[in-house]
């Protein structure tokens, strides 16, 4: 049994890979300062530690006489349009509040690392699909301060032995399959469950942000991978790991198109979810699709759901649970 400090672990991915580490068996203390996440979304009986990570002297005093054999760190600020009209708070917070914690870990025998990461360290990539050797540009402050958080770990292992997993996923969607904790972000900006807000009534439909895309139907396509299977790769990661560090992009490796997500929602929810178009986003890459083969290979991982599967999943929680975890 390892025992994992879960970072952000009342966050969206972080609390599905809480019930993977449970599932199997290992012992789970979630630090979160709740911010963005939400305490409901942990389960009866795991410790939680309220603590901001930017505060290397309360970081120091929540983690007073604890022990890991491992960390995984998904305690952020996620939105990419926000980092691009404050920079300066997302280099800070995200850069600041993973340097104070890698510091802790060195410090106290922590021996494995696993970091959630990004795709958008890869911005607007012109090479299909994306593979970890491809440049790294980062698209947004977001990924830059993700990107620095990567090299943080660079330093670490090669000065203090800590091993690491940087995990590059692509567009997390779904839910638990028995519908009991999802997705609830405020404000809203992705995808899916926008989609589905519109099935529910809560919004009176999509926008979509550009038809002339050099793609198939002219939209956007993106790569969505289950939740559940990037918390399977999480938990790969550290039972798998042990003497190795990594960098993998996780994703299905295959993209669907705006239209695409919207005529699978339709079939899932059986309501019309009328959608109306916009002008495209300024950096919106026309495709944005990984290849996963590394991950396939030294994580012995493969992705179970495909999109309707993924839209199902996220439908049960969206459909029991309306206004989220409120």
């Amino acid at each position: 049994m390892t025992r994992v400090l879960v970072t952000g672990g009342a966050g969206y991915v972080g609390s599905h890979t809480v019930r993977h580490l449970l599932g199997a068996g290992h012992d789970v203390v979630i630090l979160d300062d709740l911010s963005t996440g939400h305490a409901e979304s942990v389960p009866h009986g795991t410790p939680l530690l309220r603590v901001d990570l930017r505060d290397a002297q309360a970081v120091r005093a929540g983690l007073d006489g604890q022990r890991f054999d491992a960390v995984m760190h998904f305690a952020a600020r996620s939105l990419v349009g926000e980092s691009m009209q404050k920079p300066y708070e997302y280099l800070r917070d995200n850069f600041g509040g993973a340097l104070n914690l890698i510091e802790w870990c060195s410090q106290h025998g922590v021996q494995r690392f696993v970091l959630s990461s990004t795709a958008n360290l890869f911005g607007n990539a012109g090479q299909e699909p994306i593979a970890e050797t491809d440049e790294i540009a980062p698209g947004s402050p977001y990924g830059e301060s993700k990107f620095l958080i990567e090299r943080a770990l660079s330093w670490a292992e090669r000065v203090h032995g800590l091993r690491y997993a940087c995990l590059r996923y692509f567009n997390a969607a779904g839910a638990l399959e028995d519908g009991s904790i999802g997705e609830h972000h405020d404000p809203e900006t992705h995808l899916i469950p926008i989609v589905l807000q519109v099935a529910l009534g809560q919004r009176e439909r999509v926008s979509v942000f550009g038809d002339d895309y050099p793609t198939r139907d002219g939209t956007c396509i993106r790569d969505y991978i289950h939740v559940s299977d990037l918390a399977a790769a999480h938990l790969a990661a550290i039972e798998r790991l042990e003497d190795r560090s990594v960098a993998l992009n996780l994703g299905n490796g295959a993209g669907f198109s705006v239209l695409e997500v919207l005529e699978t929602a339709r079939k899932v929810t059986g309501h019309p979810i009328p959608h109306v178009l916009g002008e495209r986003r300024p950096g919106d890459p026309a495709t944005l699709v990984a290849c996963s083969d590394q991950a396939r290979k030294l994580l012995d991982w493969t992705p179970k759901y495909d999109l309707d599967a993924i839209i199902s999943h996220a439908w049960a929680w969206h459909s029991k649970h309306p206004s989220g975890f409120r």
